[in-house]
């Protein structure tokens, strides 16, 4: 069997690709990677397509074993990663053979790192995605229940012992799976330095006074412990709307409601699909990804742009990463050749 053993879940473990989306009016939410920049490398360094599915792992402690032949990537985090005892690089394509350990040590920076194995996890689809979302209980592995073994369990963490199936692609070396470091993927992670978030204002910004508005935009904020999966909770300076009483709307990805103590919440990829408090507007895609890999503490600054601004810097990181993954690739193929 082409596969990855479980032998240490570490702190959290999940499956996922890039999402469920379109299944909002059945109450699922969109879930996938946290960081998709780091999630989308993690497939490219090992040639695959860029919804594959993969591990995302969170603050450090996962064990792989690999039953056979497989050529895994680790990106994300900053990490001490180690092959069979011995130090490695993430980012960078890595070959296991049967019996090869793969360990992520405790994260010194971030905190999610995602490990591609070529050929992605093979997981059938729940509802058009394999992203695992625990609070609805779907996604990931399908399990059978202990209690009753016609019960079928989906939407848990990896557990010790679970056997992750790969594709017979994955025991092939393909030209972007060869192991070639590259600085092309390198970027700082939040806490080295203060985050700031760029935001879209919505239709709902005018509910917020002149003055709360230049409070949210003039003042920084931190990280809340209180932050998880389905948002981050900020701590700082109290802003407050003219109005409580709205009717629930759908909840998009990076919105940022303010409930009433007015402390801002940044709603992630696990957000409740409706919501009634006031919103100032929307983070940025791009800056979620930053957010997500933020530890409590980290200081975050927010700053307004257009609509036209969102749209051009979306635009300037697809061709950047589409360029990057085409010298990456022209690299490792070079290296083969040699």
């Amino acid at each position: 069997m082409n596969a990855l053993r479980i032998v240490s879940p570490g702190v959290l473990s999940l499956l996922q690709d890039f999402g469920r989306f379109g299944q909002g009016s059945l109450g699922l939410t969109q879930g996938g990677p946290m960081d998709g920049h780091s999630f989308r490398w993690a497939n490219a360094l090992v040639g695959n397509p860029l919804n594959s599915t993969v591990i995302e792992h969170s603050v450090g402690g996962l064990i792989l074993l690999a039953q056979s032949p497989c050529t895994l990537a680790v990106t994300g985090a900053a990490l001490a990663l180690s092959h069979n005892g011995q130090p490695v690089p993430c980012w960078q394509a890595l070959h296991l053979k049967p019996g090869d350990e793969l360990a992520l040590g405790i994260f010194s920076g971030g905190l999610r790192a995602y490990i591609a194995v070529t050929g992605g996890i093979q997981v059938p689809p729940q509802f058009g995605s394999s992203a695992t979302v625990m609070r609805e209980g779907i996604g990931g592995l399908v399990r059978k229940a202990a209690d009753n073994p016609r019960q079928h369990l989906a939407g848990q963490k990896l557990q010790a012992n679970d056997l992750l199936p790969l594709a017979t692609a994955a025991v092939q070396v393909t030209a972007a799976g060869s192991s070639l470091p590259t600085e092309l993927t390198k970027r700082s992670l939040p806490g080295q330095t203060a985050l700031t978030l760029r935001v879209i204002e919505g239709y709902q910004a005018s509910l917020f006074s002149a003055c709360q508005r230049a409070r949210f935009y003039l003042n920084p904020y931190q990280v809340s412990p209180q932050s998880d999966r389905m948002g981050y909770k900020l701590n700082g300076s109290a802003i407050h709307c003219s109005t409580r009483q709205l009717l629930s709307e759908g909840i998009s990805y990076g919105a940022i409601q303010i409930p009433p103590d007015g402390q801002p919440i940044v709603l992630l990829n696990d957000r409740q699909t409706l919501g009634g408090y006031p919103k100032i507007g929307n983070v940025l895609s791009l800056d979620c990804w930053q957010l997500a890999q933020a530890t409590p503490g980290t200081e975050v600054h927010f700053t307004p742009v257009s609509a036209e601004q969102a749209h051009n810097a979306l635009q300037l990181d697809a061709a950047r990463f589409e360029r990057e993954t085409t010298i990456f690739c022209a690299l490792a193929s070079a290296s083969q050749e040699c």
